[in-house]
Parts: C-alpha cells; structure tokens; sequence
C-alpha cells in the first residue's frame, strides 16, 4: 500500500466529485428521453426533493461504470504497477465512502458533531436552499475556490431555481 497514491486516489475521487456535480448533474436537460430520466434521477429530482432518502446515494448503475472507468484510467496513469493502482482505487473508495456520508449527514436531521461537520453540512444546503449555481463541492469547498464558484456561506445570493433546476424546461412543474 502507498500513501501518496491513496491520497492522490481520495484527490482524484474530489476533483472527480465537483466535476460531475457541476458539469454533468447540472447540465442542461437533454432532448433524448432516456438521458432526461438519468438526468432526473442522479439529480434533478434530488433537488426537487432533497430529503428524500431514495435520491440521497449516488446508484449502483452509475457507481460501476465510474468506479470501473476510474479503475482503468489509475492503471494506466501508474503503467500496470498493481500496488499503485490499488492504492489509488483505495483512495478514491474512500473519498467515495466519505462523499456519500457527508451528503447523507447534509440532509438528515443530524446535528454533526465536529464544527467542519456542522459548517460542511451548512455550506451543501446552501446549495440546495439558496443557490444551486454557488457551492458544487458537497465535502469541501476547495474546488469551489479554485473555479470562482466558491461563496461564504452566509453570503449566498438568492436563486428561485434552487428546487428546480431548469424551469423553462418542465413548465408543468413549474407551474405547481
């Protein structure tokens, strides 16, 4: 086991994590019906509904071609070597374990016990309940800051889309 690459690994799974949230689930919605539906269920409709337990996990049939494809691209980043690419596969495990409890403490009703706990789960709501184009980084606030899409918690604009996210989209939704 390598530590650099288990922390390179749990690096990779974060860059990975803003990447996707921002660019993927808040893409705009597609014109083929199937990607819609997987558009709705990896996130619009968590954001629709962000408490409800069903939404808050990321699926199995997306978690396996992605842990699969970050599998392969670890291999050939490390050239084959099988200790290295095993200790990246660790980190970003981890980094995934550690995104989805982070997410799941967010949005239950669970005071966290550490202050980075309580602030963490503060800044994720933000996202939710003030303005879902501010604040992609669900664990931490780091890539946020580096791609300008960083806002103190308390000083977060106000959006109407927040619930929803591309209204103009689903007006019948809207109109509820």
């Amino acid at each position: 086991m390598r530590p650099g690459a288990v922390v390179a690994g749990v690096a990779l799974f974060f860059a990975s994590e803003y990447g996707t949230h921002r660019f993927l689930f808040h893409a705009k919605p597609s014109r083929v019906p199937f990607v819609l539906r997987l558009q709705h269920r990896l996130h619009y409709d968590h954001h629709v509904d962000p408490a409800k337990l069903e939404l808050l996990f990321l699926p199995p049939w997306f978690l396996g071609p992605s842990l699969s494809l970050s599998a392969a691209l670890a291999a050939l980043a490390t050239r084959g070597n099988r200790d290295l690419t095993a200790s990246v596969v660790l980190g970003n495990l981890l980094g995934l374990l550690y995104y989805e409890w982070v997410h799941y403490v967010a949005h239950v009703p669970f005071r966290p016990v550490t202050p980075f706990g309580r602030w963490i789960r503060k800044y994720h709501l933000r996202h939710h309940f003030q303005n879902e184009k501010r604040s992609f980084g669900v664990t931490n606030p780091l890539l946020d800051r580096l791609a300008a899409t960083y806002v103190p918690v308390a000083a977060a604009e106000r959006s109407e889309t927040t619930r929803l996210l591309f209204p103009d989209a689903f007006p019948d939704l809207a109109a509820r």
